[in-house]
């Protein structure tokens, strides 16, 4: 009597999902990207909007009156697309632990394709997603072969909003600010 063969197509090998924190074997390979949004909290968006738009109000008060027109400022981008948020590209992975066991995780951001090749030992940090659905994020990638450390960096909401915008929201917090002293003190 025959063995009986396992069918690799109909019953794939099981991935376990480990949360982790750090995770050790052997470099697979990496599964087809896709681009997932990073969501924005309202209340930050808009309290950083709402500053940043008093200091460009502000900001084009002062350079009507010296110049005597407007000036032509550059273009803000509206809020709807603000509140959109960023696309980031996930990369899922796959390596086989040490262990034998074969462990999937998703890496966020870009990373060089080459930093890490099939059959490379690593090391990878790993954290659980807020989404329990999700696979684990890999936060942190030690190649052990070529002794290379690897961080992936996906974008966040400040890198979102652009240091221009922050930088106007500070002046425009400052703005608020002064001005609510000074209606406090001519009370």
């Amino acid at each position: 009597m025959p063995e009986a063969v396992w069918d690799k197509e109909l019953f794939p090998e099981p991935v376990v999902r480990r949360f982790g924190p750090v995770v050790t074997g052997r470099f697979l390979n990496y599964l087809a990207g896709y681009t997932r949004e990073l969501k924005v909290d309202q209340p930050i968006l808009m309290l950083v909007f709402v500053a940043a738009t008093t200091a460009q109000l502000v900001g084009t008060a002062l350079l009507t009156l010296v110049r005597g027109a407007a000036g032509k400022g550059a273009t803000r981008r509206k809020f709807k697309e603000l509140k959109k948020g960023p696309e980031f590209l996930v990369t899922p992975m796959r390596i086989r632990g040490d262990d034998g066991q074969l462990y999937e995780m998703e890496l966020h951001g870009h990373v060089g394709q080459s930093a890490i090749i099939r059959q490379d030992h690593v090391q990878v940090t790993v954290r659980r997603q807020k989404d329990p659905q999700l696979q684990p994020r890999v936060e942190r990638i030690v190649n052990i072969t070529t002794q290379q450390v690897i961080e992936p960096h996906p974008p966040t909401i400040w890198s979102h909003l652009g240091p221009g915008m922050l930088l106007q929201a500070i002046a425009g917090l400052l703005i608020i600010a002064l001005a609510v002293t000074a209606w406090v003190v001519l009370q």
